[in-house]
Parts: structure tokens; C-alpha cells; sequence
């Protein structure tokens, strides 16, 4: 076991949950459109594009929905917002989860996660069944960051200081996983080791080498 960590801190979706990024692709496929669309439409103005304010908690999801389509519009497809929103929610990572509980028994854990505040629901839905087990996982972290809450989202530094904060420790003390180059970046320029989950097996046993720990 890595003494000199302190925590582990995690992103939750394409960490615990399959890459939304999937079904961006076959969706993309479906409707013809060109391969990587919609992550080129969130790649533009990053900072205060729908995406943003919405994680940011700064428009409302309806507000979202007529922003993006106007930002798509203009690389030349109209995509509704509510359209992508339906696509985030992935499939549960079960060794992710388990790895995540055999950390907690040595670490603090915590999660930092760009999101939105959810629609409201009226009826049970697949949606809510993945929820259900999104909270179940939620509930192992001893702090939670969420950009919707905070006002302020990754890759911006004050959303890992908050978290650092609130488990008490310092960013070298931490280990970050997270499936975007973008949000490891900062990470690891306030001196955290990080992991880029692309495959989720290869990212744990980067996990063991750092905390010299073992997990199934």
C-alpha cells in the first residue's frame, strides 16, 4: 500500500459507467451525421458553450436543449439538446465498483463529476432503474462534487481544490480518474497521479501499480 496517499478521486460517467462517447457515435451513425459531431460541437467556446452552462447549472435543461441545436445548426446539422442528454446514461462498470470499494477500505474516496440537474420524472423509466444503481454507487464516496451544485466544473482548479478540501489532503496526495485528457490535465498540474480510463481493466491495474494495492 502507497502511505503517501491520501485519496482517490474519481469521475463517474465512461469511469463507472460505459463511455457516453459510444453512444454518441452510434447515434451519429443513425442520423447520418459526420463521425465526432457532437463532441466538435462541444469542443467550441468550452467555457461558456450550452454544454458548459449547463453543467455549471447556469440555463435550465429546456433552455439546453434550444442552445445546442442552434451551436449544431451552425456547423451546418440541427441535434435537439434533450437528444444528447438521452444518450449519457451507460452501462455500471461492476469491477469498476468493486474497485471502488476495496479503496475505500485503505483511502478516502471521492468523486468529482461534471453533471446536470436531472429532468423531472414522472413514471419508472430505464432511466430511473440506472439511477437507482448510480445511487447506490454514490453512496461509497465520502464526498461528492458535482459541477451542477458547485457552479464551477472541470477542468476549472477550483472544482479538485474543493474536493482535496473536503477529504483533507493536499492534490499530491491524490490519485484522479477520469476518461478525459482534458480534466486530467489540471489534475495533474496541481501534482495529483492520474488515470486515463479508456479500458477500464488497464486503468486498474494503473490503480494497483499507484496504490499498491490488488484488486480482482
Amino acid at each position: 500500500m502507497n502511505e503517501s496517499l491520501k485519496a482517490i478521486l474519481w469521475d463517474f460517467g465512461g469511469v463507472f459507467t460505459s463511455s457516453p462517447f459510444e453512444a454518441f457515435a452510434k447515434f451519429e451513425r443513425v442520423r447520418g451525421l459526420p463521425e465526432n459531431f457532437i463532441r466538435s460541437v462541444n469542443s467550441r467556446n468550452i467555457e461558456a458553450n450550452a454544454w458548459a452552462q449547463l453543467e455549471s447549472n447556469k440555463i435550465t435543461r429546456t433552455e439546453f436543449d434550444e442552445l445546442f441545436r442552434l451551436e449544431s445548426e451552425k456547423l451546418g446539422h440541427s441535434v435537439k439538446g434533450e437528444d444528447v442528454l438521452s444518450l449519457l446514461a451507460g452501462e455500471v462498470r461492476p469491477r469498476m465498483v468493486s474497485t471502488l470499494a476495496e479503496c475505500k477500505r485503505h483511502y478516502r474516496v471521492g468523486c468529482i463529476t461534471n453533471n446536470m440537474k436531472p429532468a423531472a420524472q414522472v413514471q419508472a423509466t430505464p432511466e430511473m432503474v440506472r439511477n437507482s444503481q448510480t445511487a447506490e454507487i454514490m453512496g461509497m464516496f465520502d464526498t461528492i462534487v458535482e459541477s451542477s451544485v458547485e457552479g464551477v466544473r472541470k477542468p476549472e482548479p477550483q472544482i479538485y481544490k474543493i474536493a482535496c478540501d473536503r477529504l483533507g489532503c493536499q492534490p499530491g496526495e491524490c490519485v484522479f480518474l477520469d476518461d478525459l485528457g482534458i480534466n486530467l490535465k489540471t489534475a495533474r498540474a496541481m501534482g495529483m497521479i492520474t488515470i486515463k480510463v479508456v479500458d477500464p481493466d488497464e486503468a486498474i491495474q494503473e490503480l494497483e501499480i499507484a496504490t499498491g494495492l490488488s484488486f480482482p
